[in-house]
């Protein structure tokens, strides 16, 4: 298991976490964002999910990983 702590610019609400951890999930990754810290730690197999398609996966929802 991989872990890897993105900074993801935009969220601001738990509205914002939801739909971060969410979506993550249904593609197999268990996360965990920090409104606050403006970041998501994200804990994933590298057979399910690369770390490209969790960017785009965040970025389709409107936020910024820089």
């Amino acid at each position: 298991m991989s872990t890897i702590t993105l900074t993801v610019k935009g969220m601001s609400c738990q509205h914002c976490v939801n739909s971060v951890e969410g979506a993550l999930k249904k593609k197999g990754a268990a996360a965990k964002v920090n409104l606050s810290g403006n970041s998501v730690t994200v804990n994933y197999e590298v057979k399910q999910i690369t770390l490209a398609q969790i960017k785009e996966t965040i970025e389709d929802l409107g936020f910024d990983v820089v």
